[in-house]
């Protein structure tokens, strides 16, 4: 790293994504120099065991992962880039096509659609299911459904359908036609339910509902992640998906499953709807598409929905969307690096047993920390504690005690995710055993710091 680059440039000279802008001249940002593996390198020569996946869920195989490596820079020798726009494609993106078509034709997926990440893929996927309705003749069909606590990314689009309004808030008016249902949430739910299978029922009565109010020949597609990711954590009842697919099907409503953490491992299934064996009519892909290596996405279509837009003899057919970086060679190189890895690792499996192992050790914290009110998990490596001032009224704790908290962490040697009040770990599928109690002695010692 240059020597003269310092966090004092980190606060001046740039803005963080999902930060206020004066945030970092009181708490200045971890500085990451390095990684190998599970382990981080920051600017003060500390080694951090990184919980987080590269921070957002998606470095999957871990900050050294030499195939990908070696394929970008086999494909940046060979050709860097060309558009995969009408009259050409460059040829890894027509393998990555094939090998994804494979990958996911247990899920019903036929054709892929490159992006440029995860808001991309659901930006795209939001247009395509208008433009499916359309072709169908079902022009009154614009509308989208959502659950609350869901997150869909930053686009208009994407922001419109997400489930949290402080991501929407300072920007609206958004899309028209967006509405939300309550997300199954056992801790925190407008029905005060805590059982999972009951709770399950009165959010499909409520998504039923809203569908009737809104009139279901005017609701173009259902959107939900499988497992919520960055709303907090939220894995539903094993029946949530299978009964939301049934509603949608029954209605004529296209179901968008947004895979962009769930996807490729990180449930313990290679998806999130086979996971809750679901087929979907759309997916949305990134993060762990490229092991975070390359900026790549891809929104999946079935052969269904595929038929109408490829049978079209009217111009309507037309896809008039893409980006410039749409199939990117390099990141496309990086997939199919990315995903034969995944295979020969077999770290779906690895995901499931260790995703196992930190909710038994969530569950001995929560014994032992008055601040834990609730845990979330074991699908995977998909993890949150939230902490509360009081169980009973569930008064999350204060801003203050979460920045103590992951400063203490940080000073334990492992880094973690907080948001709002809670702690989220998302480590990387090639996480081992005794790493699982690293990052869970780090968080034990942290709790009792700041309850002290």
């Amino acid at each position: 790293m240059n020597q003269h680059i310092t966090n004092d440039h980190a606060t001046r000279d740039m803005w963080q994504p999902m930060n206020h802008p004066a945030d970092p001249f009181k708490n200045p940002p971890k500085m990451i120099t390095g990684g190998e593996g599970m382990m981080l390198k920051d600017a003060d020569g500390r080694d951090i065991l990184d919980a987080l996946a590269g921070g957002l869920w998606n470095v999957n195989l871990g900050h050294s992962c030499e195939p990908v490596k070696q394929a970008m820079a086999e494909q940046l020798a060979k050709l860097p880039y060309y558009s995969n726009f009408r009259g050409s494609v460059n040829d890894k993106a027509v393998e990555l096509s094939h090998v994804l078509r494979e990958w996911l034709e247990p899920d019903g997926m036929a054709r892929a659609f490159y992006t440029s990440g995860g808001s991309d893929s659901v930006e795209t996927a939001l247009r395509l299911a208008r433009q499916y309705h359309k072709l169908r003749g079902d022009k009154d069909r614009y509308k989208f459904i959502s659950l609350r606590n869901s997150y869909h990314g930053t686009h208009f689009g994407g922001a419109s359908v997400n489930g949290g309004a402080r991501f929407k808030r300072m920007y609206e008016p958004l899309l028209p036609g967006c509405f939300s249902v309550p997300a199954p949430w056992t801790y925190r739910n407008p029905f005060d339910e805590s059982d999972p299978e009951r709770l399950t029922d009165l959010c499909i009565a409520a998504l039923e509902a809203e569908i009737q109010f809104q009139t279901p020949d005017t609701v173009a597609a259902f959107i939900m992640e499988p497992i919520l990711g960055a709303g907090g954590v939220i894995p539903p009842h094993a029946s949530f998906m299978p009964k939301v697919r049934e509603v949608c099907s029954r209605h004529g409503i296209l179901l968008i499953a947004d895979e962009v953490i769930c996807g490729f491992g990180r449930t313990g299934d290679v998806t999130g709807s086979r996971h809750w064996g679901v087929k979907p009519d759309m997916m949305c892909l990134a993060k762990g598409i490229t092991t975070g290596y390359f900026p790549l996405g891809a929104c999946m279509i079935s052969e269904e929905v595929a038929e109408v837009f490829e049978s079209n003899r009217s111009g309507d057919g037309v896809v008039a969307h893409g980006y410039t970086y749409s199939g990117h060679p390099v990141g496309c190189a990086a997939a199919l690096a990315a995903l034969a890895e995944t295979k020969r690792l077999n770290v779906t499996e690895n995901a499931a047993a260790r995703g196992d192992e930190f909710m038994t050790g969530m569950k001995a914290l929560a014994e032992k920390h008055e601040l834990i009110g609730d845990i979330r998990g074991g699908e995977g490596l998909l993890m949150a504690l939230e902490l509360v001032s009081d169980r009973k009224t569930k008064a999350p704790v204060s801003k203050d005690i979460m920045d103590r908290l992951y400063q203490d962490i940080y000073d334990n040697g492992v880094i973690v995710r907080t948001s709002a009040n809670t702690i989220i770990l998302s480590p990387a599928l090639i996480i081992e055993p005794g790493q699982v109690q690293t990052i869970l002695n780090a968080v034990d010692d942290g709790l009792g710091r700041v309850a002290a």
